[in-house]
C-alpha cells in the first residue's frame, strides 16, 4: 500500500516537475529557445536551477551529491508503511517530504536527459525554516538545517531515540564526530567529550589552515616559572573520534559594533589538498606536547635569528637606515676616491664664467650655458646648492666626492679594515641566512614523518562566496574523484577546472571571493568515493541503471515529458524563429541619424546562439537586470537597460520607435565610455566590442550592424516589449543584403577584437604563472602575447595591449630561464643536463629567435638577448666533459643565429576568456602581488 501510494506520489511528482520548468522557461524565454540549449550532454553532469537567490543550495547539494556515500543513502531511504502511520507531527510530516523530494531531485541528477534540474519543490519546503523567503541564505546556517532535518528523518527509519541508535544513524556516522576538552583545575585534569558535526574555524590570526586548527585546538599557553616544560593552564581541545566526512566551518564574517552590521573577512588562508590530522588527535597528545614544545624553541631561535639578520639589514642610529655591507662598501670607495685640490664650491665670475663650472650648481643640470650664467647672476647672494650627482661636470672634476688629502699609511689601514669588517659582515649574514633556511626546513618537516601522517583526509569540495556580508553569490568546486579532476558548480553552469582556478578564487586575500566551507574525507575509506556496482557481475553501475526501481521509473516518465517538451518546442520554434544573429559584441560611435537603423543594410552573422546559463538566469518582469542572478555578458545588459529607458517610447509609440530610441540611448552610451579614461580595473574594451571599435575608429555601418545585431539575441525573451522590440530588430536586420555591406571587413573587426582579448588572457596567464614561479610556462604564454599583440599594433596604437609590459615580463621569464638552464646544464648530470637542453630548445632559442626577427625591438631587449649569448660563449672556455661540449656544440648555433627559417614555439594551452570584469581584477591582482603595487595601467 505505501509503495503504491509513494509510486502515485512520485508520478505527480514528474507530471507537476515537468509542467513547473515548461511553464518557468516559457515565461522567461517565450517560444525563442533553441530545444538543443536544455539538453543534457552524455555523461556530463546536471546543474542546479536558481529559483531566486538560491546558490546557497546548489552549492550544498551538488557538494553532497558527488560524494557517492551521500548520494547512495539518500536514494535507498525507505520508509516501512508502519513508521508512515506512526508520523503525526508536523516536523515529521516536514521532513518526510523534504527528503522525498531530496530523493526525486537526485535521482534527476542522475538519469536525467535535461541539462539542469529545478529543485523549487525542495526548497519551498526549506523556505519556511528561514527567517525570510527572499533573502539569501547563510551557507552554514543551511547546512546545518539540512543535516539536522536529515539526521531526524534517518532516525525515523530506525524507529528509535535511545542513544545508542542514534549513534547508529547514517548521518551521525557520515558527518558527526567527537572532541575532548581539557583543562587544568587545581592541579586535576577535568575532561568534558562534545559532538560536532560542522567544525568552526577563526579566519583571522591565521595564514593557512593547520594554524587554524592550532588556534582552535589550544585556547591559552603559559610557560611555568620554575619548568623549562609548557604548562597549559588554559583549556585545550582534541578530536577524540573524526568522522569519514570532515566539514571545517570558516568563519568569515564578523560584526562591526561601530557600523552595526555584519562585515566579511577577505583576509587571505591557504588549506591542501591532503591535511594529516594525527596531531589533533587525543591519542596523539603527549606526542603533540612534545612537538609544540620543539616548534616554541625553533621558532624563538628562528626570531632571533631573524632580528640579527634583520639589524645587518638595516643598519644605523638615525631614523634612516642602509644595509651594513653596503656601508662600508661606500665608505671604502669614499676613502679610495683621490683627493682633488679644487675647491667644492668657487665663486663664479658673472662675466667670465662660462668656463667655470661649481660642483654645486645653480641651475638646472638641462639648461643652457647661458641660463646657467644668467640665473648665477640673479642668485649670487642666495646661492641654490644642488648636489653634484645632478650637475655637469669639466673634464677635470672628480665624478665623485673625496677626502681632501690622505696619507699612503691612513689609507692602506682604512682599507685593511674595512675591507676585513665587509668580509665578515658578508660572511655573518651568509651564516645567518643559511641558519634561517636550516631552521625554517625543520619547521616544516616536524609534523611530516611517518608517525604523524596515519591519518590523511582529502579535500572533497570547496564551498566559494563572492561578496560582501550582506549579499553575494555561492558556487562549489568539487573534486571527479573517478576522474581525478577540479570541477566547478556554479547553478546551471558546470565547468572543468584546476586547483589553480580554485586557489585564485577559494584562499582570498586578493578580491571578494573566498572559501567559506571546506569538506575532506577520510583517504582511508574507499566506499566513501566507489560507485554502486552491480551484484551479479560486479559492473560499477550508472546513471539511471544505479537507481532503486520506483526513482528509475520516475526519471524514465520526467524524461518522458521532457521528450515532449522538446518536440513541442521544436514545432513552435519552426513556425515562428527568425535567423539568428551573433551575441558577441563590437562598434564603434559618432553620430546616427534617427532613421539610421532602417537604411544601415547588414547581415547576420553565423554564431551561436546564448548559453541555457543566460537564458535560464533571465531578467524579472522589468528589465532592471542582477548580473549575480543573470550572468549576462555587459553588452546584453546594456541593451536591456536601453530597452528599459525607451519604455515610454515604446508605449506611445510603437515597437519601431522603441528600438530606434533604445538603440540611440545604448549606442550614445557606448560612444561615451569610448571616451572615458578608464582604470585597468575596468578596461572598456573589454567590457564591450563597439568600444574597441570606437577607440579604433572603425566604419559606422560595422558599429551600427554590430549594435543592431545586439538587439536580436534570445535573452530579450523576457515581457512582451522586450520581445516585440527584438522581433523589430530581427526584421529590419533581414531586410539588409549581402551586396549593401562587405561581410569580409566586418569579420575581420571582429577577429580583431577576439584577438585583442586573448592577448589579455595570454598576458593575464603568463603574469600568474610567473607569480606562482612557473616560469617555463609563463615564457609561453609572455611570448605568443607579444607575437599576436605585435602584429595588432600594426593596424593601430588602441588595436592591442601596451607591448612594453609583455615585453618586460617576457625579458624577466627568458632571463630566469636561462640561468635556470644553464645551471642545469652545468650540473653535469645527465637527466638535469637534459632538462637544460630541453628549456633551451622548446622555450628559450624559440623566443629569441622571435625577438632578433623584431625590427623595433627595445634597447632591454637587445641587452638581454646579447647578455644570454655571452653567457653561453662563455662556457666554451670551462672546462667539461666531451659529451657536454658535444650538446654544447649543437645547441649553441642556434641561440647566435637568429635567422633560422622557422621558429618553433610551443603552443600554449587553451584559455577561456573570462568576463571583463574577471579578466580587468585578476590582473589588478596580480600585478599588485608582484609589484606590491596599488595602480597598474593597460592601454
Amino acid at each position: 500500500m505505501a509503495n503504491l501510494m509513494f509510486c502515485r506520489a512520485l508520478e505527480a511528482s514528474a507530471e507537476e516537475n515537468a509542467a513547473r520548468m515548461k511553464r518557468k522557461r516559457c515565461e522567461a524565454q517565450s517560444e525563442m529557445c533553441s530545444p538543443a540549449d536544455w539538453i543534457r550532454q552524455d555523461d556530463w553532469p546536471v546543474g542546479i536551477r536558481n529559483v531566486g537567490n538560491t546558490c546557497w543550495f546548489s552549492a550544498v547539494i551538488q557538494s553532497l551529491f558527488h560524494l557517492p556515500v551521500f548520494r547512495r543513502l539518500v536514494l535507498n531511504y525507505h520508509l516501512s508503511e508502519r513508521i508512515l502511520e506512526k508520523c503525526k507531527s508536523h516536523s515529521d510530516k516536514r521532513n518526510i517530504a523534504f527528503m522525498q523530494e531530496l530523493r526525486c531531485l537526485f535521482a534527476l541528477m542522475v538519469g536525467s536527459t535535461r541539462r539542469f534540474v529545478d529543485p523549487s519543490a525542495a526548497v519551498e519546503l526549506l523556505r519556511d525554516a528561514f527567517r525570510t523567503s527572499e533573502a539569501q541564505q547563510d551557507v552554514s546556517e543551511f547546512s546545518h538545517k539540512l543535516l539536522d532535518w536529515l539526521e531526524d528523518a534517518f532516525q525515523l527509519a530506525a524507529n528509535g531515540n535511545n542513544p545508542e541508535d542514534k549513534q547508529k544513524n547514517p548521518m551521525v556516522q557520515l558527518f558527526y564526530g567527537t572532541f575532548v576538552t581539557e583543562r587544568k583545575h587545581e592541579g586535576k585534569t577535568l575532561h568534558n567529550i562534545e559532538q560536532f558535526g560542522q567544525y568552526p574555524l577563526q579566519v583571522n590570526g591565521f595564514n593557512n589552515l593547520d594554524e587554524c586548527l592550532e588556534g582552535a585546538m589550544v585556547e591559552k599557553e603559559i610557560e611555568s616559572l620554575h619548568s623549562d616544560h609548557i604548562v597549559t593552564s588554559g583549556r585545550e581541545r582534541w578530536f577524540k573520534k573524526l568522522p569519514p566526512v570532515l566539514t571545517f566551518e570558516l568563519s568569515r564574517f564578523e560584526f562591526n559594533t561601530q557600523l552595526g552590521r555584519p562585515e566579511k573577512i577577505h583576509k587571505k588562508l591557504e588549506f591542501p589538498q591532503i591535511v594529516y590530522m594525527d596531531r589533533y588527535l587525543h591519542k596523539n597528545i603527549d606526542q603533540t606536547h612534545e612537538r609544540r614544545g620543539e616548534v616554541k624553541k625553533l621558532k624563538e631561535q628562528l626570531a632571533l635569528l631573524q632580528q640579527k639578520l634583520e639589524c645587518y639589514k638595516n643598519y644605523g642610529s638615525g631614523p634612516t637606515k642602509y644595509p651594513l655591507a653596503d656601508m662600508l662598501q661606500f665608505v671604502l670607495e669614499f676613502a679610495t676616491t683621490k683627493p682633488t685640490s679644487i675647491s667644492p664650491c668657487v665663486t663664479l665670475d658673472t662675466h667670465n664664467n662660462k668656463h667655470i663650472v661649481s660642483f654645486y650648481c645653480l641651475t638646472d643640470p638641462d639648461s643652457s650655458s647661458e641660463s646657467q650664467i644668467s640665473s648665477v647672476s640673479s642668485c649670487q647672494r642666495t646661492p641654490i646648492y644642488k648636489p653634484f650627482t645632478q650637475c655637469r661636470h669639466p673634464l677635470d672634476c672628480p665624478p665623485h666626492p673625496a677626502p681632501h688629502s690622505i696619507t699612503e699609511e691612513e689609507l692602506h689601514f682604512v682599507k685593511t679594515c674595512l675591507q676585513r669588517w665587509r668580509t665578515e659582515v658578508e660572511n655573518d649574514i651568509n651564516e645567518l641566512k643559511a641558519s634561517i633556511d636550516k631552521l625554517t626546513q625543520v619547521l616544516e618537516g616536524m609534523y611530516s614523518d611517518n608517525s604523524l601522517c596515519q591519518v590523511p583526509y582529502r579535500l572533497h569540495a570547496v564551498l566559494v562566496h563572492e561578496g560582501q556580508a550582506s549579499a553575494g553569490h555561492y558556487w562549489a568546486y568539487i573534486y571527479d574523484h573517478g576522474n581525478k579532476r577540479w570541477m566547478k558548480y556554479n547553478d546551471i553552469s558546470i565547468t572543468e577546472s584546476s586547483w589553480e582556478e580554485l586557489e585564485r578564487d577559494s584562499f582570498g586575500g586578493m578580491t571578494n571571493a573566498s572559501a567559506y566551507c571546506l569538506m575532506y574525507i577520510d583517504d582511508r575509506l574507499p566506499h566513501l568515493i566507489t560507485e554502486d556496482t552491480d551484484d551479479e557481475t560486479g559492473q560499477v553501475l550508472r546513471g539511471i541503471d544505479s537507481l532503486p526501481p520506483l526513482l528509475r521509473r520516475y526519471v524514465h516518465e520526467d524524461n518522458r515529458w521532457f521528450q515532449q517538451e522538446l518536440s513541442e518546442w521544436e514545432e513552435q520554434f519552426c513556425q515562428t524563429a527568425a535567423p539568428q544573429g551573433e551575441s558577441t559584441a563590437s562598434a564603434e560611435p559618432p553620430s546616427t541619424s534617427s532613421d539610421n537603423i532602417q537604411q544601415t543594410p547588414v547581415k547576420p552573422a553565423p554564431q551561436s546562439g546564448p548559453s541555457p546559463e543566460e537564458l535560464e538566469n533571465g531578467a524579472d518582469s522589468e528589465p532592471q537586470p542582477d548580473p549575480e542572478e543573470m550572468m549576462l555578458t555587459p553588452a546584453m545588459q546594456g541593451v536591456i537597460l536601453a530597452i528599459a529607458k525607451a519604455r515610454q517610447t515604446f508605449d506611445t509609440e510603437g515597437p519601431e520607435a522603441g528600438l530606434i530610441k533604445a538603440f540611440h540611448e545604448e549606442y550614445s552610451r557606448l560612444y561615451e565610455l569610448s571616451q572615458e579614461e578608464t582604470t585597468p580595473q575596468e578596461d572598456a574594451r573589454l567590457q564591450h566590442a563597439l568600444v574597441y571599435f570606437f577607440q579604433n575608429k572603425a566604419p559606422k555601418r560595422i558599429i551600427e550592424r554590430t549594435l543592431l545585431e545586439q538587439f536580436t539575441d534570445r535573452n530579450l525573451s523576457f515581457d512582451e516589449r522586450a520581445i516585440s522590440i527584438m522581433r523589430e530588430a530581427r526584421a529590419k536586420l533581414r531586410l539588409i543584403k549581402p551586396q549593401d555591406m562587405d561581410m569580409d571587413e566586418y569579420m575581420q573587426w571582429h577577429d580583431d577584437y577576439r584577438l585583442f582579448r586573448t592577448v589579455f588572457v595570454y598576458l593575464l596567464t603568463g603574469l600568474e604563472h610567473y607569480q606562482h614561479g612557473k616560469i617555463r610556462e609563463a615564457l609561453i604564454y609572455l611570448a605568443h602575447a607579444y607575437e599576436t599583440n605585435d602584429g595588432l599594433l600594426r593596424n593601430g596604437e588602441k588595436r592591442g595591449v601596451d607591448k612594453s609590459l609583455i615585453a618586460l615580463y617576457r625579458r624577466k621569464c627568458l632571463t630566469a630561464l636561462n640561468e635556470r638552464a644553464s645551471r642545469l646544464f652545468c650540473s653535469g648530470e645527465e637527466s638535469k643536463v637534459e632538462e637544460g637542453v630541453a628549456i633551451m630548445d622548446e622555450a628559450v632559442i624559440p623566443c629569441l629567435h622571435l625577438m632578433s626577427r623584431d625590427t623595433a625591438l627595445s634597447l632591454e631587449d637587445r641587452d638581454a638577448m646579447e647578455s644570454i649569448r655571452s653567457h653561453w660563449c662563455c662556457c666554451l672556455g670551462q672546462d667539461m666533459d666531451d659529451s657536454l661540449q658535444v650538446k654544447l656544440g649543437e645547441f649553441l648555433p642556434r641561440v647566435l643565429d637568429g635567422s633560422a627559417d622557422t621558429v618553433v614555439l610551443k603552443d600554449p594551452p587553451k584559455v577561456h576568456v573570462h568576463q571583463a570584469h574577471d579578466l580587468c581584477s585578476r590582473l589588478a591582482a596580480v600585478m599588485e602581488s608582484i609589484h606590491n603595487a596599488s595602480i597598474v595601467i593597460v592601454k
